[in-house]
């Protein structure tokens, strides 16, 4: 039997080709490799997406990759591979001239163009179309770079298609090599690959004619299939090919930015400088010894992976925003360098906490550490470009989001490619909820929506990673413009940069800061200013009375707030992190609590470990204490234990604890812990891997808990304008802010053209509704009439009809033209027409005033909210009837008693850690309620769940101290009492 001959795939597209390719970048390196191929080349058109993906798969499968790119020219299209690190840099920044000079999505060359490739080491394979005009053109600038691609798939002309290859290859003198024009790894994904073509082309696949693959070959295919089509020359001139090429993406080398560093000085001595000015700012009556030793630490290690430009660039944008009246904070692993709070990127006091800083830079990792900064979410964009302006497009962009498939999303387009009814695809994918995952193969569309389910769709711009370079990035990273105007975008996402080492500052909006900033605002104050251990704020914690709060608002977070009590600062770290599914999964809550109550003892088995437990009472919350664990009982390096939470963080998605497991084990057994401890702490990493909490993080947010508390415990109607002012946000809606803080005293005024601002407002300690609360009515005309005020009449306001009317909706014209209708009236003869569309003078007819219903009906429907009585007083004696009891009387019932209640369904969740289990929040006109809805009536009530705005529960009364859940035993649907109301819940994993 002949010997199988070598071969090396070089024109090969992935699912990043977006809706070309029919298989991920790992899937096509596995069978690659399993076939036994010398090398493969990902090839995707215009495009680096997938090159990471495909470089992590191939170095663990020890398979040579090749990196290109397909290009499609006016009259050609070639397929370009890097031998290099400077034919890489070359293709990558063609992909970046071709996308730059495009739309998203699209690229355009020329060969003027690719001719720059010429020198540079780059390779060119020409895939014929039937003219040969291109071959003198690439044989005259690329002689000795360029080939023929002879792709053969099995069709009626191979043979002669050869035979013209090989006359234009002795007539030009550019050699003739195999490629596969690969579009999948297997030939089964055939079907997937022409229903890619009809989603791409928006027609059904019966529809797409000889836009589809004749057959399935364009599949990496057996060695000996190809030794049956080619002739052996051709298969080892692959090789040839392959072999010139060299290039891995772990020869990249990231350089930062130098010119944060003024004349005089360097990188070590400028970090320096500003590092200790600014612990003199910190602390003016000197710096504790603690902070002081730990700050050389860090500055030493810093120097030593020669970090300092990354801290320095961080600070620089930073610097900006406050500079621009802009609130900010690092969180994440910045919150365990000293130097970052030194620099003002964070907040967290090192004196207060245990910090560890090698959970944030570790010699042995030798890669970039990680400073999110989160800046109010409405001024961002000020900062983005203030990053843009100074580096420029050549040397900043932000990285890239990969937005893939979801199960309602591969339900839509395969049922449209298959050719369903639009009606009956809407219908079945409708039919999926939220939190739906996984689609069983019953039927040909489950299966193909099954297998598109994870494939990109198309790239995005991350909420906020910037990369920045000290030379042109395009080099290091193809760069495409972005959706929206003045962006640019990287094509890798974080994921890749993490996994290539690359600096990437994460510049995040989060509304939180947004709303904290217009509050303080408010009320004449700064952040500094607020006061800290505040009794009064951590009773209203005590009693969950948290809604609008930052973080610890969601169900979870209420449902622990009065069993853990918090009563400081730290107690507050603990509650962030503990509601995370983490210490859930690993069983910490539970034995936390109880040693919190001293309802069973604190026993540590050494006093190393006592000093790493000892602030959550011998239980690991946080991700800094089990890499500590790991160093002082198992003799874990500072290196190894920082790969043990990176494990942590993956073994989910692909495992690989095992070695940890046998390493913690034995390294605790020889340093004298019982085995029963070493498993319970390797029981309890296992469920860090469902996610558990960086100490460092929790103690950025837990400023953020605080102050927001003080701010809803203090300053009611101030928290919630600032709340309103900022939407959309949080985890409520406008209407549950407005009812809160009207439950807490607040006066609540609605929206009108004489005296609200755009934004919310105090008035005389009354919360006055902006314009901006106001459905259907531009920003632009808003703001122009809360500028000019006191208007003379209807007519004065000089507003277009659309504008008008949604004015008259929101009752905000009552001070002008009366109640609703009235103003309705008034808006139609008011609304500013052509000259000859003048009325004449008309009468005002007697309107009569709209009845209480109406009125709210309507208050939903243009405002999302009431000012009125709840919506459920109206229907309360109807509801007594039905013996439907109101949330206050819900909460005065015993423990498991069986009773009946409704409500608006204003949320429901569904945690991932919560094994199926959907929570409703229902309100009425007397508070809310917490419905549990255990897994088998989430599936067999599943219209009544999900379809119901006003939802009736007949269920077991459930109480835990202060705490009451109604545990669902029944749905009933009665939205139909609330007849054409509107009121939209928010619904979450």
């Amino acid at each position: 039997m002949a010997s199988l001959p070598d071969y090396a795939e070089l024109h090969c597209l992935s699912n990043f080709s977006f809706l070309r390719g029919a298989s991920h970048p790992g899937e096509l390196v596995e069978r690659a490799h399993a076939l036994g191929y010398r090398a493969l080349a990902l090839t995707d058109e215009c495009s680096f997406a997938g090159a990471v993906r495909a470089h992590q798969a191939a170095r663990e499968r020890g398979l040579p990759l090749i990196l290109g790119s397909e290009m499609t020219l006016e009259d050609c299209k070639l397929v370009l591979l890097a031998t290099d690190r400077r034919a890489y840099g070359a293709i990558s920044s063609l992909i970046t001239t071709g996308r730059r000079r495009s739309k998203k999505g699209q690229y355009s060359l020329t060969r003027a163009d690719v001719e720059t490739l010429h020198g540079t080491g780059a390779l060119v394979l020409w895939v014929p179309r039937g003219d040969s005009t291109p071959a003198a053109w690439l044989a005259e600038c690329f002689r000795g770079d360029a080939w023929i691609a002879a792709e053969l798939h099995c069709g009626p002309n191979d043979r002669a298609h050869l035979n013209d290859l090989k006359e234009t290859s002795k007539r030009f003198g550019l050699p003739l090599v195999a490629a596969g024009d690969v579009h999948m790894h297997v030939r089964s994904r055939r079907r997937l690959q022409d229903v890619l073509t009809a989603i791409r082309l928006g027609k059904p696949v019966a529809q797409c004619g000889h836009a589809l693959f004749p057959n399935a070959e364009r599949s990496l295919r057996l060695r000996m299939r190809l030794a049956q089509l080619y002739p052996p020359e051709l298969l080892a001139e692959t090789v040839t090919i392959a072999e010139r090429c060299h290039f891995s993406l772990k020869a990249l080398r990231y350089e930062y930015p130098h010119e944060l560093v003024p004349e005089h000085e360097t990188p070590a001595s400028w970090l320096r400088k500003l590092t200790e000015d600014g612990l003199r700012w910190r602390f003016p009556a000197g710096v504790p010894q603690k902070v002081a030793a730990l700050v050389e630490h860090e500055l030493r290690l810093i120097a030593e992976l020669g970090y300092e430009p990354f801290f320095l660039t961080v600070h620089d944008v930073v610097r900006f925003a406050r500079s621009q009246k802009i609130l900010c904070q690092g969180r994440g692993s910045a919150a365990n360098s000293v130097v970052c709070y030194a620099l003002r990127i964070t907040e967290v006091d090192p004196d207060r906490m245990n910090t560890l800083f090698e959970r944030f830079v570790s010699r042995e990792r030798n890669e970039p550490p990680d400073i999110d900064v989160d800046f109010e979410h409405q001024r961002r964009e000020e900062v983005i470009q203030y990053v843009y302006g100074k580096y420029g497009r050549e040397r900043a962009a932000l990285a890239a989001t990969v937005i893939c498939y979801r199960t309602k999303s591969a339900l839509r387009d395969v049922g449209k490619a298959l050719g369903l009814p639009l009606a009956e695809v809407d219908a079945l994918a409708g039919s999926f909820t939220f939190w739906d995952q996984k689609l069983e193969p019953s039927n040909a569309l489950f299966e193909l929506a099954g297998t598109l389910r994870g494939f990109p769709r198309h790239l995005s711009q991350h909420v906020g990673g910037f990369v920045i370079s000290r030379g042109p990035l395009a080099e290091l990273v193809p760069i495409e413009n972005a959706a929206m105007p003045e962006r640019s975008v990287i094509q890798w996402d974080k994921d890749d940069l993490e996994a290539l080492g690359l600096l990437k500052v994460d510049v995040l909006a989060l509304g939180m800061l947004t709303a904290i900033r217009k509050a303080l605002s408010m009320i004449g104050m700064e952040m500094h200013d607020v006061p800290p251990e505040d009794a009064a704020v951590y009773a209203m914690i005590q009693k969950a009375d948290t809604i609008g709060v930052f973080q610890i608002e969601s169900r979870a977070q209420m449902s622990m707030l009065p069993r853990l009590r918090p009563a400081c600062f730290y107690d507050l770290v603990i509650e962030v992190a503990i509601v995370r599914p983490g210490p859930i999964q690993g069983g910490m809550v539970h034995p936390y609590l109880r040693r919190r109550r001293k309802e069973e003892p604190v026993d540590y088995p050494s006093p190393e470990v006592k000093r790493v437990l000892q602030r959550t009472l011998g239980v690991p919350i946080f991700q800094e204490q089990v890499m500590e664990l790991a160093m002082v009982a198992a003799g874990f390096t500072p290196g190894e234990a920082d790969r043990l939470r990176r494990s942590m963080a993956a073994w989910k998605r692909s495992g690989g604890l095992e070695p940890f497991e046998q390493r913690l084990k034995s390294g605790m057994k020889a340093n004298g812990y019982p085995a029963g401890f070493a498993d319970a702490i390797y029981r309890q990493i296992l469920g860090f891997g469902e996610y558990g909490f960086p100490e460092s993080h929790s103690a950025s947010f837990a400023l953020l808990v605080y102050v927001s508390s003080w701010l809803k415990c203090h300053h009611p109607a101030a928290f919630c304008a600032a709340l309103l002012n900022s939407q959309p946000m949080g985890f409520y809606a406008p209407a549950q802010l407005v009812q809160d803080a009207r439950r807490h005293g607040v006066e609540v005024r609605p929206p009108d053209v004489q005296t609200s601002d755009w934004d919310c407002t105090l008035e005389d300690g009354a919360l006055r509704l902006g314009l901006r609360m106001v459905g259907g009515l531009s920003e632009k005309e808003g703001r122009r009439i809360a500028a000019g005020r006191r208007h003379a009449s209807v007519a004065a306001l000089k507003l277009g009809r659309k504008d008008l009317r949604a004015l008259a909706a929101a009752g905000a014209l009552q001070s002008l033209a009366g109640h609703r209708r009235e103003a309705h009236w008034a808006a139609a003869g008011a609304a500013r027409r052509a000259p000859l569309d003048a009325p004449a003078a008309e009468r005002t007819p007697a309107l009569t005033l709209p009845k209480e219903g109406e009125e709210i009906v309507a208050d939903y429907a243009s405002l999302g909210l009431t000012l009125g009585r709840h919506p459920l007083a109206l229907l309360r004696k109807r509801l007594d009837k039905m013996r439907l009891l109101k949330a206050e009387e819900l909460r005065s019932r015993p423990h498991g008693t069986l009773v009946r209640a409704a409500g608006l369904v204003t949320c429901r969740q569904r945690p991932d850690t919560a094994s199926g289990v959907v929570f409703v929040t229902l309100e009425d006109e007397t508070g809310c309620m917490n419905i549990v809805v255990w897994r088998h009536l989430v599936e067999t009530q599943r219209r009544e769940l999900l379809g119901a705005r006003l939802l009736g529960v007949e269920g077991v009364v459930e109480r835990d101290g202060e705490v009451v859940h109604l545990v669902a035993r029944r749905l009933l649907d009665y939205s139909t009492l609330l007849g054409p109301l509107t009121a939209p819940s928010r619904d979450f994993h």
